[in-house]
């Protein structure tokens, strides 16, 4: 029997009901034997600093972050790793002495696309620059891809290129048949009936197709259709959460047993 006080741990964000993270992460303290468990927190974009001083004050041991909150809550944070620097954004937040704000997501990125695909010496197209492609292109910038960005507000690509040494197109097509990569960090694919980024007809089997959505897209349907390695935003998920359970815990949560559960909530069981 697990005796003690339990350590508490959680994801903010707005919307949040629909995390998967407390699947996961319960069951890898369950697993381990670790005398926690891992909640959602609803909380608006207004009410953050009060979230946080609140956490502080029940001794919480450390929460994600998500989306609309990713950026804001720098602000809140006494120590910020590298990587939160660079980005520009932070997904994960340990309390001890201090509020450290670390960033998991491109290594969640990261370890996706190592998992089908040997990245070195690839060029890349990215597509979208929202606040979740900065962590893709921070990735893609150390792992020494060669990237293009194509977002609807060129404005905002150039901004995101500019950070991260990427080059901006003005449509898709331009690069889309030389590229090996195509990621998709954009909410189209999100909603039943959303059309086509581009000519989806132009991916081909030789290339590998990510999208951070954790559902198969139409864009991930098609590169399945023509024999492409495709994979959704699941893996990411996953990955990035398993970072922030060794950030808070020191331990290596098991993660063939949590890809089994969440296959069905559609986790691909294969590429």
């Amino acid at each position: 029997m697990i005796r003690g006080s339990t350590a508490v741990y959680g994801i903010l964000g707005d919307p949040v009901e629909h995390s998967l993270s407390p699947v996961f992460q319960n069951l890898a303290f369950k697993h381990l034997g670790i005398n926690a468990v891992y909640v959602a927190f609803h909380v608006g974009k207004d009410r953050l600093r009060d979230a946080i001083s609140g956490l502080k004050a029940l001794r919480v041991r450390g929460v994600n972050i998500t989306i609309p909150h990713k950026e804001e809550v720098l602000n809140f944070a006494d120590l910020l790793s590298l990587e939160v620097r660079e980005i520009g954004a932070a997904n994960t937040l340990k309390f001890s002495d201090a509020v450290e704000a670390y960033n998991t997501d491109w290594l969640g990125f990261k370890r996706s696309l190592e998992d089908i695909t040997d990245p070195k010496g690839k060029k890349a197209l990215l597509l979208g620059a929202g606040g979740s492609s900065r962590a893709v292109a921070y990735a893609l910038r150390r792992l020494e891809v060669e990237t293009f960005v194509w977002n609807r507000t060129r404005s905002k690509a150039e901004r995101l290129a500019e950070r991260f040494g990427l080059k901006v197109i003005n449509r898709p097509e331009e690069v889309v048949g030389e590229v090996d990569i195509v990621i998709n960090t954009t909410s189209v694919g999100l909603k039943d009936g959303d059309g086509e980024i581009f000519d989806y007809s132009l991916i081909s089997a030789r290339q590998v197709v990510l999208d951070i959505i954790y559902r198969d897209t139409p864009l991930i349907k098609r590169a399945k259709t023509v024999g492409a390695k495709a994979v959704n935003g699941f893996p990411m998920l996953l990955y990035q959460g398993v970072e922030s359970f060794k950030i808070w815990t020191g331990c290596e949560p098991p993660v063939n047993l949590l890809k089994e559960a969440l296959i069905p909530f559609g986790y691909p069981t294969e590429c």
